[in-house]
Order: C-alpha cells, then sequence, then structure tokens
C-alpha cells in the first residue's frame, strides 16, 4: 500500500487503488485525517475473466495549488524481518514535529502523538511527511 501511494504521488497520479484490508483502512483514514489525502472510499473492481470482482480502497491523493505533493515523503519502518516497537513514552518525532508516525497499539490503529496522548506504545508502521 504505501509503495503505490508513493509511486503514485510521485507520477502525479488523481487516484490509486489498493486491495481491501482493515489495516490498510485505518491508514488511510489517518492519512485522510492528519491531511496527507483528500479522502478515500471502497469500490468493488471487476475481476479477470469469470473472477469474483474484488473490493478496493480508492485513496484520492491531494496536491497544492501549484501541483506540489502535499505527502512528499512516506517510509515503511517495521518490516518482517525487523520490528520496531516504541514505548509510550519513547517515540520520537518526524521530521523534528513536522511528519506523522502511524502505529498499530494494543487500543487500535493511530498516531504517534494520539499515542503518547492514550499513553499505550506499540509497533510503528510508517513514517509520513
Amino acid at each position: 500500500m504505501l509503495s503505490r501511494i508513493r509511486n503514485a504521488t510521485s507520477n502525479r497520479h488523481l487516484r490509486v487503488d489498493v486491495p481491501l484490508s482493515r489495516l490498510k483502512v485505518e491508514i488511510a483514514r489517518i492519512l485522510q485525517s492528519e491531511g496527507y489525502v483528500q479522502g478515500f472510499k471502497i469500490v468493488e473492481v471487476p475481476g479477470r475473466r469469470g473472477t469474483q470482482p474484488r473490493q478496493m480502497i480508492r485513496i484520492v491523493l491531494k496536491y497544492g495549488p501549484g501541483g506540489q505533493r502535499v505527502l512528499s515523503g512516506l517510509e515503511r519502518v517495521s518490516r518482517p524481518g525487523r520490528r520496531v516497537y516504541f514505548a509510550r513514552d519513547k517515540a520520537p518525532p518526524v521530521l523534528a514535529g513536522l511528519g506523522t508516525s502511524i502505529l498499530t497499539t494494543s487500543q487500535g490503529v493511530m498516531t504517534g502523538r494520539d499515542a503518547a496522548k492514550a499513553g499505550v506504545g506499540g509497533e510503528v508502521l510508517c513514517n509520513v511527511w
């Protein structure tokens, strides 16, 4: 999902479709609430010959008035081979506070700032700026 969004913004696409999952919907919700994307919705895309239609998340990307990218960087932090966890008070700021980190916690998927306010730690999925 992160690579598709990164590639679509670098090529100035208006929207991008990613396969549906609950975690991806939560990440898209956070990207929308933080102002990095205009919006998202769940759509059904017809399958190939003889296959069932698939559900996808259609993310509408956001650009500035001169066409400059709002989402300039998107970096995956935790990987299957190396999980990265932060305690509730140890989450470092992204780009000196200008970016956002997205964490999965015991209370759901949330930003690093929201996790610090809630007093929970978790696994860092990605950093966005």
